[in-house]
């Protein structure tokens, strides 16, 4: 009865497929992005290369908390406060340094001689790239993904503060509608909660 009470709780359907949308959209964008970026700090070397490394530590050091003001700022001037677009940029504020500096790990442990060998047989770079590099970082692909979709699915501090709209919620933010003024529906909310851990697991 419990998770049938959650389940027909308004807005759980919408949250579900809001949340869908913005994690799928934050880890797609960062892994692209994020491939990009530590395969050129792994394989290249670039002016600037040490501050861009140092931008990134400082930028996952950073308390998510402190963001919360200039972020609101930044997304009302634009009007994308309570919508999809703001939360999916305000996500990879935090989701994108850290793929990055995971995947260049990754990256940085593919030795550049394998490549180098299928070039020697014939191959062009990018046909190294594809039968060679990505296989091999293929691994660090899929756990980079699964630490970002966990980090974008569980967050909650930032969607509560720009999500205004209860269609437009996530399922984190939805949780929070088993606390009312008459107190919290424990069974309800316990039900809710594995549900929305379900995609993690």
């Amino acid at each position: 009865s419990n998770f049938d009470n959650a389940i027909h709780r308004p807005h759980f359907w919408a949250d579900v497929k809001n949340s869908l949308i913005i994690v799928s959209v934050v880890v797609a964008l960062s892994l692209l992005l994020a491939f990009l970026a530590a395969l050129a700090l792994a394989k290249f070397r670039f002016y600037g290369r040490a501050g861009f490394i140092i931008v990134i530590f400082a930028v996952q050091m950073i308390p998510l908390n402190a963001l919360i003001i200039p972020l609101y700022i930044t997304l009302s001037s634009v009007h994308q406060v309570d919508k999809l677009a703001g939360v999916i940029v305000t996500y990879m504020t935090f989701v994108l340094p850290f793929c990055i500096w995971t995947l260049r790990g990754f990256i940085g442990g593919v030795p550049k001689e394998l490549e180098e060998a299928a070039m020697v047989d014939g191959s062009t770079r990018l046909g190294a790239f594809f039968r060679i590099m990505l296989p091999l970082v293929g691994p660090g692909l899929v756990a980079t993904s699964i630490f970002a979709f966990i980090q974008a699915w569980n967050e909650y501090i930032m969607a509560y503060v720009l999500l205004h709209d209860p269609s437009k919620q996530t399922l984190t933010v939805w949780l929070a509608s088993f606390t009312g003024d008459r107190g919290t529906a424990w069974g309800p909310l316990m039900a809710g909660a594995t549900l929305t851990a379900l995609p993690v697991v």
